[in-house]
């Protein structure tokens, strides 16, 4: 059975929901951080960078959500129903978003993470986290203007990252001018899939 390894407090949580949304079988191994926030060494077993999220299937060992959720769409979505169309500008569009939250919209926010733990800011890498979220979270704000998910009026295998980039900023306390991005985090939270993830996994 596929196993997800699966670190406390973190992203991976949004492979459970993938795989929670299409139904499929899997096991958990859970993993606790350190007092210092980081991933216990045992997670190097599973991939030598020790991060999560790592899904092993058969021997099988795969990191990085983007390539995980396409490897899960394969294996679990034959009808489609979290996948792109068939129209190559579609799938084109469909990956772009799906990569857009590891990509673009997360150095930023990661950023403005690293920042609030600091008591002197330095003042350059404030400005540029500012305004480079600013910027990822007002293209998601237009995105969302016009259509219930990122892709229209379909819930789609994007929208798991997106709802992580929108989860991260209403953590750093940054959604507040976004209505849209906000409304769209309640909606997708409230998915049922989105509540067994959170039970199974503890966040």
């Amino acid at each position: 059975m596929l196993k997800v390894h699966h670190l406390r407090v973190g992203r991976s949580v949004f492979t459970v929901w993938l795989l929670e949304e299409l139904g499929a079988p899997y096991e958990l191994e859970i993993y606790v951080r350190n007092e210092m926030g980081r991933a216990p060494p045992e997670l190097k077993n599973a991939h030598p960078l020790g991060k999560s999220p790592v899904i092993e299937d058969d021997g099988f060992i795969l990191a990085e959500s983007g390539a995980i959720a396409l490897y899960l769409l394969d294996k679990f979505d034959p009808e489609n129903k979290l996948g792109p169309g068939s129209d190559p500008k579609a799938k084109g569009e469909w990956n772009q978003w799906l990569m857009y939250s590891e990509a673009s919209a997360f150095a930023p926010l990661l950023m403005k993470l690293l920042l609030s733990r600091m008591e002197d800011k330095p003042p350059v890498f404030d400005m540029f986290a500012s305004g480079e979220a600013a910027l990822q979270l007002g293209y998601l704000e237009e995105r969302l203007s016009d259509r219930e998910f990122v892709m229209g009026d379909r819930f789609t295998a994007p929208d798991i990252g997106t709802t992580y980039i929108a989860q991260m900023a209403e953590r750093l306390g940054e959604i507040g001018p976004y209505p849209n991005l906000a409304a769209y985090l309640a909606r997708n939270s409230a998915r049922p899939a989105f509540q067994r993830a959170l039970e199974k996994t503890g966040g």
